[in-house]
């Protein structure tokens, strides 16, 4: 049954609104050449702009988005998108390169957006809340993992501005919406932001599952990041040789991946949260043994990159809903520090997956990332043997 606080447009409305703001740290990724080419930047000064946009995103995690407790959430949300729309408007126009670098952070800073929408989905829903959740979160991912598609055509057809256009259009249209349908929430936290920043640091201490979970969840976006980033090397290069374009299709396996990862987590996630983590975290297993055995099929890591997106996504809702479970007073400030641990493992994989790649190709890749799952089902074993707390994906 649908919470009766949120009805499915609201719910729909608010999973959109994740993916059209947090997408806008992707756009760039795919079309650097392009706009290297049109300001006049050498690539290593192109591969800036994601970086800035990272780093931005990393800083808004931990100085915004903890006043979600402290600030109607609603509020804070349209604040937010409406700067970042300004940014896009001026990435849109952007000529030169010290400015495309400035708004490049600020993009990432404000898009920050996004891990304000879910903890305020969350506290909406008095029931079911993990479906709730695993839906806003499995919204940002079809946003992360299309952004890379859609910006390559949109580059290709017409120019590398009017991604950024699109997206101001789109992040206009949610900003409205948000305003006009969502209802507000009333904040608890009455301290001051000092107090709320240190409250925040406090969380890691205050629970232990908090801080289980959060590296949990850390370890397996590791392995995300990782494959999705070496995946294009080794997709490239023999024995596939694919095109940019062709590369991009895999995107919309991930985003099949992301859709199926509520459905998984719901079947899954009825009793002990821990064992559907096991289950979950069992699919990204198989799928890098099958990349690892079958290096050269097409058919293999086709499935085998459905299956690793299901599982990542499917843990990563698990985990949230269990986040959210802990305590309905600072749901902003738990979400900042889970989301937080997650962005530094999330990087520390993507570093470690081109440092593998360098040094011994696909298969020192898919050693690494066996090492970072078996890392993380390490850290579920002591959660086999408590008691469900009830809080799973499929929780009523």
């Amino acid at each position: 049954m649908q919470s009766e606080d949120l009805s499915n447009s609201q719910l729909w409305l608010l999973a959109v609104a994740a993916g059209v703001c947090v997408a806008n740290i992707y756009y760039s990724q795919p079309i650097l050449p392009a706009i290297a080419a049109d300001v006049g930047l050498r690539p290593e000064q192109a591969g800036n702009l994601p970086v800035l946009s990272q780093v931005g995103y990393g800083l808004g995690l931990l100085l915004l988005t903890p006043l979600g407790d402290k600030v109607a959430r609603k509020r804070l949300i349209i604040v937010l998108q409406g700067l970042l729309l300004l940014v896009l408007v001026g990435l849109t126009l952007a000529r030169t390169a010290w400015l495309l670098y400035g708004l490049s952070f600020l993009l990432g800073f404000f898009a920050v957006a996004t891990q304000v929408i879910m903890p305020l989905a969350a506290a909406l829903a008095t029931t079911n809340k993990g479906k709730v959740v695993g839906t806003v979160f499995s919204g940002a991912l079809i946003g992360i993992l299309g952004a890379r598609i859609v910006s390559g055509y949109l580059a290709q057809w017409f120019s590398w501005h009017y991604v950024y256009g699109l997206s101001a259009g789109l992040l206009l249209g949610t900003t409205v919406l948000i305003a006009r349908l969502v209802p507000t929430v009333p904040p608890r936290y009455t301290g001051s932001y000092g107090a709320l920043l240190a409250s925040t640091v406090a969380q890691l201490g205050r629970f232990p599952l908090l801080r289980r979970i959060a590296l949990l969840g850390a370890l397996v976006f590791g392995a995300f990041c990782s494959f999705w980033t070496t995946l294009t090397f080794h997709l490239s290069g023999a024995p596939f040789h694919f095109q940019s374009d062709v590369i991009g299709l895999f995107g919309v396996l991930g985003v099949g991946g992301a859709l199926a990862a509520p459905l998984v987590g719901r079947l899954a996630g009825t009793g002990n949260p821990a064992r559907t983590q096991v289950l979950t975290m069992g699919l990204v297993l198989v799928s890098v043994l099958l990349m690892q055995w079958l290096p050269a099929s097409l058919p293999a890591f086709i499935v085998a990159t459905l299956l690793l997106d299901v599982g990542v996504q499917a843990t990563q809702v698990t985990n949230i809903a269990q986040v959210y479970s802990l305590d309905e007073t600072a749901h902003s400030r738990l979400n900042t520090i889970y989301m937080t641990v997650v962005f530094v493992g999330g990087a520390a994989g993507t570093f470690a997956g081109v440092q593998a790649w360098k040094w011994g190709g696909w298969s020192l890749v898919c050693w690494q990332l066996l090492l970072w799952l078996l890392a993380a089902l390490l850290l579920t074993l002591p959660g086999l043997t408590r008691p469900a707390r009830g809080v799973g994906v499929g929780d009523h």
